[in-house]
């Protein structure tokens, strides 16, 4: 983290140092891995490390060193959901004790975790094998990019527990990925979608062999990370904003964002490389 982004970080997370507790944590120049890591359990997700990850990705948007992220499970699982034991059996002793303050607590923490991947300025990247199911799925589903397996199962299955599937953002994010009629299917039945059908349906970028998924994963962000990545920042920011507006509005804040970028010295290195028949080298600035 540069001096300015710690100045202005309030939380004062040192990424050059960054050792979390519920979840690994792996540097390669600008690009970083997160690996849920309960590889015993299909890596579920507990509400320590949904609070970790929450504030991980809410503290990138202080870190203008590191420009991408990649998220990924262990030993060929990407995340089973919220774990059973740790998490859906307190909900549901909430549930018992009337409790609605509480379970509207965590959904909402849940639904930060979204927001904050959403929020952040990198790119994130999902390498995902096997089980990708319940939060899992959602994790997957608010990344900017998924590479998958053929045999890998997306499931929502939220409705399969008695839960409606609208859940943190489904109902919006994910028929903007596949189409209503086919978002619709999945959260109506919490069926499992396989690979396949995944990239079919356009949820997954690329299928990979399941040995090469993560390395897939990770050259496509370190691509990203060589490109300009000021302004993959912005075209970010600019996906996600635009979900909210008409076309005229679009047009004018697509506008504005093209003019802060050509403001950038990576946009006069891209001049300057073409017109010397050079590759431009990017510096994010």
């Amino acid at each position: 983290m540069t001096a300015t982004a710690a100045r202005f970080n309030p939380v004062g997370v040192d990424f050059a140092n960054f050792k979390p507790s519920h979840f690994q944590w792996h540097r390669e120049g600008k690009v970083a891995t997160i690996t849920l890591n309960r590889p015993e359990r299909k890596n579920p997700l507990t509400l320590e490390s949904y609070a970790e990850l929450r504030d991980t990705f809410r503290d990138l948007v202080y870190c203008d060193d590191i420009t991408n992220i990649v998220i990924t499970g262990a030993g060929g699982n990407f995340c089973s959901g919220g774990d059973v034991h740790e998490i859906i059996g307190p909900l549901v002793e909430m549930q018992r004790k009337d409790d609605m303050a509480g379970l509207l607590a965590f959904t909402r923490m849940t639904g930060d975790l979204v927001k904050a991947m959403r929020a952040c300025p990198q790119p994130v990247v999902a390498a995902i094998d096997g089980i990708c199911a319940g939060a899992g799925a959602i994790l997957a589903m608010a990344s900017d990019l998924r590479f998958g397996t053929a045999r890998s199962k997306v499931a929502f299955l939220f409705v399969r527990v008695g839960l409606a599937g609208a859940d943190m953002g489904a109902c919006n994010m994910l028929p903007r990925i596949i189409g209503s009629g086919r978002a619709a299917e999945l959260l109506y039945t919490g069926r499992a979608m396989d690979g396949v059908e995944a990239e079919r349906w356009g949820f997954y970028n690329k299928l990979s062999e399941p040995d090469a998924v993560l390395a897939d994963a990770q050259a496509m962000a370190k691509t990203l990370a060589e490109g300009p990545t000021f302004a993959n920042a912005m075209t970010k920011k600019c996906i996600h904003q635009e979900w909210n507006m008409g076309v005229d509005e679009a047009i004018e804040a697509e506008a504005q964002a093209q003019a802060i970028c050509m403001q950038t010295k990576d946009y006069e290195r891209a001049y300057e490389a073409f017109v010397a028949k050079q590759k431009p080298v990017f510096l994010g600035n």
